[in-house]
């Protein structure tokens, strides 16, 4: 039997990277999906791979009616949900000295508030043996020069995970934080290009940067009953670099 066999996940920023390989891999494990995102057009492609078993609901994770209209979709289809990888994360170059409010507001209010509300609303849906993850980052145990407001929100997203692991206590919902290191996506891509990329990679002591299908293998096993003993936990997927 599949680890996921009859399992509900939501996955947040599903379209792409992280987000997509990690519903791929929770329904390759069994789990019906609904990947949910910004942009329709990336939505489509994503579906058109994942196959019957996925739906997609286009939203902001800082809009509530978005997220009210995601929850309703898995409500009206599936009845409750098991698995919730909240999955999300922008980030700016701000050096101090140069930060704005409106680059505060931006981050924080989509990397901490977003997901905040993302993870509230999607309780009334869970029950025993729901699993929630958060997607940190090696950001929010390391200091990066002019990423002070990206690994601040990392961090708070770890805080978040001890604390609810406590208010959860009794339920048998589990949460536990995801950290990627250096990661060959899209985005990261675009921001720092192959050399800039492989670059960040040889300074691992992996030697290279990770695939979106390695941190989605990790993703699965918080997501499963092998690691039902985890919770309030961080697990690094990060070529060794927040850890020498």
């Amino acid at each position: 039997m599949k680890r996921l066999e009859g399992k509900t996940a939501v996955v947040t920023g599903g379209g792409s990277g992280i987000g997509f390989a990690s519903a791929k891999r929770f329904m390759e494990e069994g789990a019906f999906v609904f990947i949910f995102g910004r942009t329709q057009t990336r939505l489509d492609e994503a579906l058109a791979q994942l196959g019957p078993n996925a739906r997609a609901v286009c939203g902001s994770i800082t809009d509530m009616a978005d997220l009210d209209r995601l929850f309703d979709a898995v409500k009206a289809e599936r009845g409750n949900l098991n698995i919730l990888l909240a999955n999300v994360g922008i980030s700016e170059l701000a050096p101090l000295g140069q930060i704005t409010p409106d680059q505060y507001e931006r981050i924080f209010g989509t990397n901490v508030k977003g997901l905040l509300f993302t993870v509230q609303m999607a309780l009334p849906l869970m029950s025993a043996g729901g699993s929630i993850i958060l997607t940190g980052s090696i950001a929010g145990s390391m200091g990066i020069p002019q990423f002070s407001l990206y690994s601040a929100s990392k961090a708070a997203i770890r805080s978040f995970a001890r604390t609810w692991a406590q208010d959860l206590k009794g339920t048998g919902i589990r949460v536990n934080v995801l950290s990627p290191g250096a990661t060959r996506t899209e985005k990261a891509l675009e921001i720092m290009g192959e050399e800039g990329l492989d670059a960040v990679g040889a300074g691992m002591p992996l030697g290279r940067a990770g695939n979106p299908d390695e941190i989605a293998s990790v993703a699965a096993f918080l997501a499963s009953s092998d690691s039902s003993f985890m919770t309030g936990s961080e697990v690094f997927a990060d070529g060794g670099k927040a850890q020498v």
